[in-house]
């Protein structure tokens, strides 16, 4: 686990973890409500898509969003989501010739949930989460033998 998560950030950086998760989690679950209602069809019969991986984009858009605002295993729903992403952006905006920002099609959305799910995921989901609750007391030993004997962190 201390792979995963590290150290959850506190004060002013876990509250601001905690606005940037509820904020890009809801636009995720609006964005992926009508892909869960048919997961393994939302893209019509005609989709080259296979429809299990139409279930596995519609659980990481749903899912995901609802585990990015509880801050509940975090770093597994944030992989979920940047695959999305970037599937999103490289095979269906971009070669259609999308422009970034404008009407019509765009990968601007797409982009910016995958810039907020990786700050999230680089700084961790912060102290105000389910995460921090569930995993604390597992990673408190490994900090305090860091904090002890400083060179036990050097490798």
């Amino acid at each position: 686990m201390n792979r995963l998560y590290g150290d959850f950030i506190a004060g002013r950086g876990a509250w601001g973890l905690l606005v940037l998760r509820i904020i890009v989690g809801a636009g995720l679950m609006f964005h992926g409500w009508s892909k869960i209602q048919n997961p393994f069809s939302w893209m019509g019969p005609e989709s080259p898509v296979p429809n299990v991986l139409q279930g596995l984009a519609s659980l990481a858009e749903f899912g995901g969003g609802l585990a990015m605002i509880l801050g509940l295993l975090t770093p597994v729903a944030a992989f979920g989501i940047i695959c999305t992403m970037l599937t999103a952006i490289f095979m269906v905006h971009i070669p259609k010739g999308d422009v970034f920002v404008g009407r019509g099609g765009s990968y601007e959305l797409p982009s910016l949930y995958f810039a907020g799910v990786w700050a999230i995921m680089m700084l961790g989901p912060g102290k105000l989460s389910l995460d921090a609750l569930l995993f604390k007391k597992k990673l408190e030993p490994r900090r305090a033998v860091e904090l002890e004997h400083p060179e036990a962190s050097i490798r």
